[in-house]
């Protein structure tokens, strides 16, 4: 089951299974990446209560071990629609005895998406249900068509960053990341796409306060932003070695497993607490031209 919401301009909709964006039409084109199993499979799934990979798929939390595929449960768990009107859907994902099974914490974890002019505004909230402290990582990875239309081809966009400043990057070594090799990251200028861009997986960067991420081309007058505030981390991503024809700006709240990460949920590098009965309130905006 789908939703769908409009303006005169944009019409997205959402599929129930993960909340998941599906599609995001306007100016006749479709900007949201169409799941195309032969490169990827999905198209815009919300990572939650893991971002990224744990070491050999588990955890341990009060010395008990619980397993986890990469980027958590919620991707493939059917949401509730709690609120719809023309231009806003809002879906619930709660606690349950599955949920339990493999993550220990009460939650609800709310997904509303509104339109407003040429963009698309993505809150979340997730509150903590249960008697103790829960801990947890959050993530979006939307991933959008390169080229925009057939006339272009994946070499001619680029990323462009806002504001252009140096990030701190953080590497990866396979599926994980090294904390103690972080580098500059050279985002003060655009960066032109190529698959070798991706060649050792997904760019992280350290992200702080206000932030927009541009896929354009100086060959077209299309193009799609991703913008928020106090979101610490973002992963662009294509598949390499694959010439798959999309790419992924993904805002994190947590990341993959350390190299030297103990498998404890208490060590783990970058997840958020949030006490009982409190709430942890963000969001991210897709714009397009």
């Amino acid at each position: 089951m789908s939703v769908t919401i409009s303006n005169d301009f944009l019409v997205a909709t959402i599929n129930e299974k993960g909340a998941e964006l599906a599609s995001l039409r306007a100016n006749e084109i479709e900007y949201i990446w169409q799941a195309d199993p032969r490169y990827w499979g999905r198209h815009a799934p919300l990572l939650f209560p893991f971002v990224g990979r744990l070491k050999d798929n588990q955890y341990t939390y009060q010395g008990k071990s619980y397993p986890m595929g990469q980027h958590g449960f919620a991707r493939d768990k059917d949401f509730t629609v709690v609120e719809q009107t023309k231009d806003k859907v809002t879906l619930l994902l709660e606690s349950d005895e599955e949920t339990k099974a493999v993550y220990p914490f009460d939650f609800a974890l709310t997904v509303s998406y509104e339109i407003w002019g040429d963009g698309l505004r993505i809150r979340f909230n997730v509150e903590n249900t249960g008697s103790e402290e829960m801990i947890f990582a959050l993530g979006g990875h939307p991933a959008f068509n390169i080229p925009l239309t057939d006339d272009l081809k994946f070499e001619d966009y680029f990323i462009a960053f806002s504001p252009q400043k140096s990030r701190v990057k953080i590497p990866l070594e396979g599926p994980f990341t090294n904390l103690d090799q972080k580098t500059i990251g050279q985002t003060n200028t655009n960066i032109q796409l190529s698959r070798e861009l991706f060649k050792e997986d997904a760019l992280i960067y350290e992200t702080r306060r206000l932030n927009a991420y541009t896929l354009g081309s100086e060959e077209s007058s299309h193009s799609v932003t991703v913008a928020y505030n106090n979101i610490p981390y973002v992963g662009l991503w294509s598949p390499y070695p694959a010439e798959a024809p999309f790419v992924c700006i993904e805002p994190w709240w947590g990341f993959a497993d350390t190299v030297d990460s103990t498998g404890r949920l208490e060590d783990k590098a970058g997840m958020n607490r949030l006490a009982t009965k409190e709430n942890f309130k963000t969001e991210f905006s897709i714009t397009v031209s």
